[in-house]
């Protein structure tokens, strides 16, 4: 298959005239400066696709139903307490069916990989499955299914507070020992497609002992390690209760660290904490989105990419599914705490949204455990621009990028994942029939 762009956003920079040659789910070639032959497939811009760095699927069908305020003090621990009883109802068939609408709601926006950090295990009331990994084989599934390249994080939960407190009862579906997680890990490994991720996500310094930490890594082999952190104020003060460190800071110091890690979220640091992050070659998953919808904070992304330190994007709670949103908050959070314009720009790249864009796609494929980029060689992992959508008239270069993120409307047109089309006029090509399955889902889970 060819592929002809106007113009595309290849590893070392803007070209015009540019023929992408796809085998096997790959870039056999790269042609620039050519016109388009008559078999060629003529679009309008290609840039690279997005990885997705944290989400938990299933938080898709609780979209728009923890806006109401329960109590006065509404926060994060208030909706998780909603999530809780949400989580309760949830099963194999509806966690696809979930799963799948979210992850083609991804592949719209312009995410081509998924690192799902999924910790919904096991039945409701916390009774094993036959299968171990069902499911985690129900993500796989949702994955294949909807073309989404898929990093499967399986979450290591065993407690419910800092040292070892014992869980409550609403987070038994998410409770493993090491042993048992040893299993789980394998066993889901095996469900997923050949170009398929498999890591590990301790759920949080809530979640797992220092002693559990430790052995975890030995599961991971020399995959993806990612971890919330630092995510709460709460969490802080409850972590320098128990240990006398922040989380961040005792991380850094009790861990070996390194660029395999994603710390998600990590959105209250001091400074010693930032310059630790970067110098390890640890990526901070950024959800800016729900961040803003649960109230965390904001991450000090400009300290944090000055020092030269690697940052994803996530869609989290995944209530909204919008790759551009999430970086326009993201630069959006900057300037409102700075009161300041195009924070996130660079000296060598002062497009502020293509610098994010690029900076979320290298640090994404170091997250997820992949190669990302336009290149010979590379994952056919690519996003078309759509031409018809009038903010994109008379621009060319960076201002593509920055006219997406911070002004356009309908700006993706086609995906192609693994080399094949997903996504044509904005819209997957299965969306009618995912849809349905979502809305069947829902209808048992709501009654």
């Amino acid at each position: 298959m060819n592929l002809w762009f106007e113009s595309a956003l290849l590893e070392n920079g803007w070209s015009d005239r540019v023929r992408l040659t796809l085998a096997n789910g790959r870039i056999e070639t790269v042609e620039a400066g050519v016109d388009p032959a008559r078999e060629d497939e003529r679009h309008f811009v290609a840039l690279p696709g997005l990885p997705n760095v944290h989400s938990h699927a299933f938080q898709r069908a609780m979209a728009g139903l923890a806006e109401v305020r329960g109590r006065a003090d509404d926060d994060f621990w208030s909706w998780r307490e909603l999530m809780y009883r949400f989580v309760g109802r949830i099963g194999p068939e509806e966690c696809e069916a979930i799963a799948a609408l979210a992850y083609a709601e991804m592949l719209e926006g312009g995410f081509t990989r998924v690192g799902e950090f999924h910790y919904l295990h096991h039945a409701p009331g916390g009774a094993r499955y036959d299968d171990i990994a069902e499911m985690s084989g129900r993500i796989a599934a949702a994955a294949s299914g909807t073309g989404i390249g898929l990093t499967l994080l399986p979450v290591f939960y065993a407690h419910g507070g800092f040292g070892g407190q014992p869980a409550g009862a609403a987070q038994g579906r998410f409770l493993n020992d090491v042993d048992g997680f040893a299993a789980l890990v394998e066993r889901a490994g095996a469900k997923l497609a050949p170009d398929g991720v498999i890591g590990i996500a301790p759920h949080s310094l809530r979640a797992a002992t220092p002693d559990e930490l430790r052995d975890l890594l030995a599961v991971a082999d020399r995959g993806p390690v990612h971890i919330h952190i630092a995510e709460q104020t709460k969490e802080v003060a409850d972590c320098v209760a128990w240990s006398g460190k922040r989380p961040v800071r005792w991380l850094l110091d009790e861990m070996p660290v390194d660029a395999r890690w994603t710390l998600v979220h990590a959105t209250h640091v001091e400074p010693g904490e930032v310059a630790g992050i970067a110098a390890s070659g640890a990526v901070a998953a950024l959800c800016p989105i729900t961040e803003a919808n649960l109230g965390d904070g904001v991450f000090p992304a400009a300290e944090f990419m000055a020092l030269g330190g690697m940052i994803g994007i996530g869609s989290d709670s995944n209530v909204r599914i919008d790759a551009a949103e999430e970086l326009r908050l993201l630069e959006y959070g900057q300037r409102l705490t700075r009161r300041a314009r195009n924070v996130l720009a660079g000296e060598n790249r002062p497009a502020t949204g293509a610098r994010m864009f690029a900076a979320a796609v290298a640090g994404g494929g170091r997250s997820l455990g992949v190669e990302t980029g336009l290149a010979a060689g590379r994952p056919a992992d690519i996003v078309s621009l759509n031409r018809d959508d009038p903010v994109f008239a008379e621009r060319g270069g960076d201002a593509l990028i920055d006219s997406w993120v911070f002004a356009s409307r309908t700006g993706v047109d086609c995906v192609w994942r693994d080399g094949l089309k997903q996504v044509e006029g904005g819209r997957h090509r299965h969306r009618d029939e995912i849809e349905a399955r979502y809305r069947m889902a829902l209808n048992r889970l709501m009654a």
